[in-house]
């Protein structure tokens, strides 16, 4: 009893920090990855990199932006074997219907054309596209 008690209690403390709140309960406000202010209108580049079983890979996205919606969009896979090339092909071919005429803000992909791992490249590259639109 003892020992799920002393672990219902640390779970509780981590809980609570992990939470961000102070050592005297106050909560803090949550950090965001999100950038401060609206997107610029503009074209933006960036690359992501992603794991797979075959090992990292990489895809460059190329976004255009107005008025903070999504107007166009380009990925290039590093395609460094034959099955990555397979799968990043079929997210580039599926992409623009995902992603075109979207909000950039808040924008996240999952698996697009049957490619589920290299949606993880493109968010990460969309996350350095949204910080680069919004200076």
């Amino acid at each position: 009893m003892r020992r799920i008690g002393a672990a219902a209690a640390l779970g509780i403390t981590v809980g609570g920090l992990l939470a961000g709140c102070t050592a005297a309960g106050a909560a803090v406000p949550a950090q965001s990855a999100a950038p401060a202010g609206p997107a610029k209108d503009g074209t933006y580049s960036a690359t992501g990199d992603y794991d797979t079983p075959g090992g990292p890979e990489s895809v460059h996205v190329t976004l255009s932006v107005a008025s903070g919606i999504v107007r166009s969009v380009q990925v290039t896979g590093s395609g460094g074997t034959p099955n990555a090339q397979h799968y990043e092909a079929a997210f580039e071919s599926g992409i623009a219907g995902v992603v075109v005429g979207k909000k950039l803000a808040g924008l996240t992909v999952g698996a697009v054309s049957g490619s589920s791992l290299t949606g993880a490249g493109f968010d990460a590259a969309l996350n350095a596209i949204r910080s680069e639109a919004a200076k």
